[in-house]
């Protein structure tokens, strides 16, 4: 997506200042650089926390919404990929401090809201951390959402159950966004072990030895850019709901 005015990464500090007075939030993309399974890039994460964020900024205005995007933060905790090459994890202390201390910045210049819109799911319990302890300890109102979250009755319905990590929905939007990343040559099922019932797993290639879950093959990006873009007005609905409602 090309940059614009709504992006804080092109923005002089004189306008990144305007910006922040009339946002009603800033949003922070949050991905991570991992495996993906021998298909994808390790950048699948990052790559979905932008396009869709920049989604969620260029249609903003139709929900009278002012959004201000932040640069996507590209690293995550992603320590049970590091069985992996080409994984780059932050530890758990070290993600939280990290948000915390973007956080910290935006709210010393002014901003009102933060919106972080997660597309990892390690980054889940740090992040939520993160959240409240920002919302505690400065003036910022702080939203946070996982994006597949507001997609999960849609993507089921299209793809099934096993529409995981670098499984169907992912190479999917992959091949909606950049398509010459793909792979394709190298799209097999994954052949993943069931979960544990009653306990985590410390790696992920203890129940997929590709890296990945659910059926690359079964990929459809046309499918997906229809549930992006009805995910993208679910959750611009849900803060327009939220902010109604004094949140």
């Amino acid at each position: 997506m090309p940059e614009t005015d709504a992006d804080l990464f092109g923005l002089t500090h004189e306008e990144a200042g305007d910006a922040i007075d009339d946002a009603d939030f800033g949003v922070l993309p949050t991905g991570s650089i991992e495996q993906h399974s021998t298909h994808l890039p390790v950048s699948t994460d990052t790559l979905r926390a932008d396009h869709l964020t920049a989604e969620l900024v260029a249609a903003a205005p139709e929900f009278d919404l002012d959004l201000l995007r932040l640069p996507p933060l590209p690293y995550g905790q992603s320590e049970h990929h590091m069985r992996f090459p080409g994984t780059v994890t932050l530890s758990t202390e070290t993600y939280v401090d990290v948000i915390r201390d973007i956080g910290e910045s935006v709210a010393t210049h002014g901003l009102d809201r933060l919106l972080i819109v997660n597309c990892h799911g390690g980054n889940r319990d740090p992040l939520s951390i993160a959240a409240d302890r920002l919302g505690r300890d400065t003036d910022l109102t702080v939203h946070f959402l996982h994006w597949t979250d507001f997609a999960r009755e849609d993507l089921t319905e299209t793809f099934g159950e096993g529409w995981g990590h670098a499984g169907d929905h992912e190479t999917s939007f992959v091949e909606l966004y950049r398509p010459d990343l793909v792979r394709t040559d190298r799209k097999e099922p994954q052949n993943a072990e069931p979960f544990p019932r009653t306990r985590s797993y410390e790696y992920f290639d203890d129940v997929t030895e590709l890296g990945g879950l659910g059926d690359p093959t079964a990929s459809d990006p046309e499918a997906m850019e229809r549930i992006v873009a009805d995910t993208t007005e679910s959750i611009l609905d849900a803060l327009v709901e939220d902010i109604e409602k004094g949140w």
